[in-house]
């Protein structure tokens, strides 16, 4: 990875990672899109890519909070049923995954769609449709089409000072491509691509923390690059949202989705207070219950599109929704508003739900019309101006493959102009509550009953989030004095005139502040870096080392001050987030002060207005050097200067190093000043390259382990919250530095004691089900159990090359064995017992040559059934 300094978006220096796939185009998609559902072609061909010789679409992914995203440089996100390799973990992503390595995948394909007048001709460029062949968007030629890469984690690769998020990724495209053999002709207008003639300018945007994790935030620079004014330009969001887990990537994954429009919540401050949500959703109709139970493989959660910036305030807004039967037109469907004299009804050909070609595609992004939710189809709503439901709508109703647009406009582009508009795409869990709701509930004549049983309560959280972080409530970001709008809540009042005609004075109240100022800020409180992690391994025991100088000394952004709290160590035995288990923890020893306050006449409460002190910093302020704070209570509170006070430990106060089994590696080293200049290089250790003070060394052993299987480590740390913005306590999330090591001993050792190299389990059963033990496929869910074998390699120095024959003398498998020296699993690796010739390994005896710098070692294994 290069570090290139760019200036194409506000100036920032970023990063970037070329990614070039192999493409093929579905051309014959369009001759056959009537008999074949083009999903079932490209899963069963693959994920397709797309190249030419002269244009490359890349992918990348987002990975770091909750939601794991594939994105393209052509104005798409999902991967048609594929997975793409994330360029940095080398893991397969499909599409989108939600939660994070849940194997819940959330989406087909989404675009955006950009529509506008030209002159006289009425123009729209998207970067996919439901015909999956029409892709008017792409990136430049080499090298400006390559993805570019931020962070604001200081621990990161990706690190840049002028990054927005943990993890930003950078792209640009224009639709001004022509070329009849890379763009191929609208199917139904018949007609070669004309241009508008835009560049767009995409930023997204993601964070690990744990009110931002579920959310990724788009932020888009619509340019005309051309030389006429784009009129009357409308923006689109469409999302093919399929729901299914990675086993059911098929018809019955694809054909029981719904889909809907939710517009408010109830805020949860109470008080009647109503937040706005807008949220364009998706979702399985009943969550995907096995044998009436919630497992691993159920799809229980919502994802969808929130708007959260449009270049003016009064828009239009449109939400359509539609289902496309590839094989009958007669059979498509999307809700439509009936004909009148002051909107006269579009034919769109044989289809009625499928906006095809340009003029229809701009119609539906115009037409200002939001479609009743997916599971009302069966209800008559010709009086509220909707045609009645068609035939089928009963079926429709529970649950099809559909599609969803949300669309907003009209503005003008003057060449050269640039306008922003920025979007959420924002992940819900457990809408589903109880297994049986949609079995037993569902109606399609009365839907009422069964959508009550939803739960839209995360869902909107997060929307609100997604908003909040986007434009800060209560910041006035460009110090013009307005801090946004707020809600007050009147707990008390008291009536000014005795006649009762007068007005009532709030005595306590509660201010809310709602939304920002209108300027976007793109960022918010998060946890002190996580520290970087370096794994020794042993036999049975992993030896975990940190520094924590970057964790215990970066200020919080919206603090201004060093909120560090300590850091907690977790182990597991996969990636997913709920399967770590923490094995100790460090927090430092302070206390919250409570102080006791007169907020009315006749009401006293406690409050919590600063952040922790210290017990050195409260014995000092006290004048009492033998103070102990939790010596008082709320109903024995301190009294001093007249004040009354009382204390309660900050998380658990477990500061004893000898006791939770964190210790320094350097004890007796000073603490250093936070001035690199004045570091002395005796009081340095290099970590990653990088030299930082030994005083912040850390180490922690966890023993008895297994040596045959893998763990996941992670350290993370963790802040004492916002007492004054009712912030809690953060913490960095595991998945962010996890490190996969086995307790095994380390490539140097191995070298070092000249040790032999071993292989397990051996003989390898054939006919044992090591999967089903736990040993095999714990990541692998899609794969079946002869294609997530393996056969482990171990005591390997840190580079050599592993070749596999038969008895006969013929090379079944070489395996290249690189890792750098103190890397994870820098003496081990495995096979897959599947040969060079991609088949499957037979049962019988099988010699191994190890290949190294320092020597040859021969030795031999079995599979057997």
């Amino acid at each position: 990875m290069r570090i290139l300094n760019c200036s194409r978006y506000h100036a920032r220096p970023c990063f970037r990672v070329f990614i070039i796939l192999a493409i093929f185009l579905c051309s014959n998609i369009g001759h056959t899109r009537e008999i074949i559902n083009p999903k079932t072609i490209i899963r069963g061909r693959g994920f397709p890519p797309l190249s030419t010789a002269t244009v490359n679409v890349s992918y990348t992914a987002h990975n770091r909070g909750n939601i794991q995203l594939a994105i393209a440089n052509n104005g798409t996100f999902g991967t048609l049923g594929g997975s793409i390799a994330d360029p940095f973990t080398g893991e397969n992503i499909p599409s989108c995954i939600y939660p994070k390595n849940s194997d819940l995948v959330y989406l087909w394909v989404a675009a955006i769609w950009v529509g506008a007048v030209v002159g006289r001709d009425t123009l729209v460029s998207v970067g996919n449709e439901d015909f999956y062949t029409t892709r008017e968007l792409w990136p430049d030629v080499p090298p400006f089409d390559e993805f570019e890469y931020g962070s604001i984690d200081i621990n990161s690769q990706r690190y840049s000072p002028d990054a927005f998020s943990e993890e930003d990724i950078y792209c640009e495209y224009t639709d001004t491509l022509k070329d009849p053999n890379i763009v191929l002709a609208d199917p139904f207008d018949n007609s070669q691509h004309i241009p508008l003639g835009i560049k767009v300018e995409q930023r997204s945007m993601a964070w690990s923390y744990s009110y931002a994790d579920d959310f990724i935030l788009f932020d888009y620079r619509v340019e005309n690059i051309g030389n006429k004014v784009l009129k009357d330009v409308y923006l689109g969001i469409y999302a093919d949202g399929d729901v299914w887990h990675v086993t059911r990537n098929n018809p019955d994954g694809w054909n029981d989705d719904i889909v809907g429009f939710y517009p408010t919540h109830p805020a949860p401050e109470g008080c009647g207070f109503i937040d706005t949500i807008n949220i364009a959703y998706h979702a399985d109709n009943d969550g995907d219950p096995e044998n009436g139970v919630w497992n691993e493989k159920s799809t229980r959660g919502a994802v969808g599109v929130r708007v959260v910036r449009t270049p003016a305030e009064e828009l239009n807004i449109s939400y359509n929704w539609w289902i496309i039967n590839y094989s009958n037109a007669t059979l498509d469907f999307g809700p439509r508003q009936l004909h009148s004299e002051e909107d006269p009804y579009r034919n769109f050909g044989a289809r009625m739900g499928t906006p095809e070609g340009d003029k229809n595609k701009y119609y539906i992004m115009k037409h200002k019309e939001f479609d009743y939710d997916l599971i009302y189809s069966a209800l008559d709503h010709t009086r509220q101006g909707w045609r009645p439901p068609p035939d089928n709508a009963n079926d429709i109703a529970h649950g099809f493959d559909c599609r969803y647009l949300l669309s907003f406009g009209p503005f003008d582009i003057s060449p050269g102009q640039k306008l922003p508009i920025s979007f959420a795409w924002v992940g819900g869990e457990n809408l589903h509550q109880q297994p049986g709701d949609f079995e037993n509930l569902f109606d399609p004549q009365n839907p009422d009953v069964y959508y009550n049983s939803l739960d839209f309560s995360n869902l909107a959280s997060n929307s609100r989030w997604a908003s909040w972080v986007y434009d800060n409530p209560g910041v006035d970001t460009d110090d013009d004095g307005y801090f946004g709008k707020f809600r007050v809540c009147i707990i008390e009042s008291t009536l000014i005139d005795s006649s009762g005609l007068g007005d009532y004075l709030p005595t306590l109240a509660d201010t809310f502040w709602y939304e920002g100022d209108g300027v976007p800020d793109f960022k918010g409180a998060g946890p002190p870096p996580a520290p970087k992690l370096r794994i020794i391994p042993e036999n049975g025991k992993l030896i975990v080392r940190w520094n924590g100088y970057h964790s215990e000394n970066t200020p919080d952004i919206f603090l201004r001050a060093i909120d560090f709290e300590g850091y907690r160590i977790y182990i597991g035995r996969d990636n997913r987030p709920n399967s770590f288990s923490l094995l100790s923890s460090y927090d430092k020893e302070d206390y919250n002060r409570f102080r006791l306050k007169q907020v009315t006449s006749t009401n006293v409460e406690w409050v919590l207005e600063e952040i922790p002190f210290t017990l050195d910093s409260l014995r000092q302020l006290f004048g009492d050097p033998e103070f102990e704070p939790l010596a008082y209570s709320r109903t024995r509170p301190y009294s001093f200067d007249g004040e009354q006070y009382f204390f309660e430990p900050q998380d658990f106060n477990f500061s004893s190093l000898s006791a939770n089994g964190i210790h320094k590696v350097y004890p007796l080293m000073p603490k250093p000043s936070t001035n690199e200049n004045e570091w002395r290089e005796n009081e340095l250790v290099y970590d990653y390259d990088r030299p930082l003070p030994k005083y912040y060394e850390y180490e922690f052993v966890i023993d008895n382990l297994l040596s045959s299987i893998p763990y996941y480590v992670a350290v993370t740390s963790f802040d004492f919250g916002s007492p004054v913005t009712d912030l809690p306590p953060l913490e960095s999330s595991p998945t962010n530095n996890m490190i996969v090591e086995y307790p095994q001993l380390s490539a140097s050792e191995v070298v070092a004691e000249n040790l032999d190299a071993y292989v397990y389990p051996n003989p390898y059963r054939l006919d044992v089900n090591y999967r089903e033990l736990g040993y095999e496929g714990r990541q692998q869910p899609d794969r079946t159990n002869d294609r997530v074998r393996s056969l482990h390699f171990a005591n390997l120095p840190n580079e050599c090359t592993i070749r596999i024959y038969s008895l006969d003398g013929d090379l079944i498998k070489e395996i290249d064995h690189n890792k750098p020296a103190g890397s994870p699993q820098s003496s081990h690796n495995e096979w897959d017992l599947i040969t060079r010739n991609t088949q499957s390994a037979v049962s019988g005896l099988y010699y191994f040559v190890i290949e190294s710098a320092e020597r040859t070692q021969i030795g031999k294994f079995a599979l057997i059934r």
